[in-house]
């Protein structure tokens, strides 16, 4: 997979060809394996695709947890990743897939561990909802929020 190479577009699968909902804004980036100057991109062409999505604050909760997720995916697994967002009707669903089975681990942070430890206990607090979900190969971890919560 080459990294960098983003799209923000109408997502086709989204839509119910029986209904006249329009379709789901979506955002679909690889992300390069190991290249940490992919999570502030993620940020940005997330930022672009929630311009006008949510209450106050509610994009930059989202292009937060989308950090932790991306450096997660990047630093724990040596290996390509792809970052995917859809804004629904009920809200935000990010997530981050990589190509390695091991699960990430929710841990209590140590003060003696620096910045380390912390980015599913944000995903934790912060999110509406998140999981991890296992692929033949790899995982995909993921977070929700809903747009008109506080």
């Amino acid at each position: 997979m080459d990294g960098g190479a983003t799209s923000v577009k109408t997502a086709e699968e989204e839509t119910d060809n029986v209904t006249d909902r329009a379709p789901a804004p979506r955002l679909r980036r690889r992300l390069g394996r190991t290249d940490l100057r992919e999570v502030p991109e993620a940020r940005r062409a997330l930022r672009e695709l929630l311009r006008h999505w949510g209450k106050p604050g509610r994009s930059e909760v989202a292009e937060l947890l989308t950090s932790e997720l991306v450096t997660n995916a990047l630093v724990h697994t040596d290996q390509d990743a792809v970052l995917t967002a859809v804004v629904g009707p009920r809200g935000l669903r990010v997530e981050v897939r990589d190509f390695v089975a091991r699960r990430p681990r929710l841990r209590a942070p140590n003060t003696d561990d620096g910045t380390h430890g912390r980015g599913l206990v944000l995903v934790q607090s912060l999110a509406d909802d998140w999981g991890v979900r296992v692929h033949g190969v790899g995982k995909s971890v993921w977070f929700e929020l809903d747009a008109e919560a506080a």
